[in-house]
């Protein structure tokens, strides 16, 4: 599993390009005051469990009942310009035709038993008469719980289609849902979550997560 090419340094980020590299972790994005910042909105946030959410519990059986909250107007605005980064920019912008810019991010929290199952992020929503549908170009998950053990799991694992052109996916990424560590890749891109093993107890596995879009002609 290719992690410590996927994993790179703060000062290097500006640099980097999703043409070139299209999976990257940072280590260490969020500052210690950052983090405790979303996880007090994060606390204040009415929540909706998977069971409430019929679309998405149809898109993700068996996923135990983890919970996604909306995100508000400044602390939206306040994780987005964090995310002013050229990478994103220059990948977003390297697509024609491009009539309109979106972005779509959410609080989720997985508890023991929770999970995601393995998607690559363009059959899921739905279809909005009389609007265009967007394409998802950039997945972004971003992890704020104080801590986080290898034992609990939830990690994300990537995949990538076998070279011999067959179906079975070969996973190339296994990533910890570190404190403060960054995760984005490009989409459609297969991914799942493991499953919260029950060793977490009442630790939450808290996440900012959704996508950079476009929309076309």
């Amino acid at each position: 599993m290719k992690i410590a090419q996927s994993t790179v340094a703060m000062d290097d980020l500006r640099s980097l390009s999703f043409h070139r590299n299209s999976v990257l972790v940072v280590e260490n994005f969020w500052s210690p005051a950052e983090q405790a910042f979303f996880r007090e909105q994060m606390n204040q946030a009415p929540w909706r469990n998977l069971s409430d959410l019929p679309n998405a519990r149809e898109d993700f059986p068996n996923s135990g009942n983890w919970a996604k909250a909306e995100i508000g107007l400044d602390e939206g605005r306040r994780f987005l310009s964090r995310l002013e980064l050229p990478c994103i920019r220059d990948y977003i912008e390297s697509f024609p035709n491009i009539i309109g810019r979106h972005v779509g991010f959410n609080y989720y929290s997985y508890s023991a038993g929770d999970c995601l199952l393995t998607h690559d992020d363009t059959d899921q929503g739905r279809f909005v008469t009389g609007r265009r549908a967007m394409q998802r170009r950039i997945a972004v998950v971003t992890y704020f719980h104080e801590e986080w053990q290898p034992d609990w799991g939830g990690e994300l694992i990537v995949y990538e289609r076998r070279a011999d052109g067959k179906t079975e996916l070969l996973p190339t990424h296994c990533i910890e849902p570190r404190p403060g560590s960054l995760v984005m890749f490009t989409v459609p891109r297969f991914h799942r979550v493991c499953r919260v093993d029950p060793t977490a107890g009442e630790h939450r596995r808290l996440s900012i997560a959704g996508w950079f879009m476009t929309e076309h002609r």
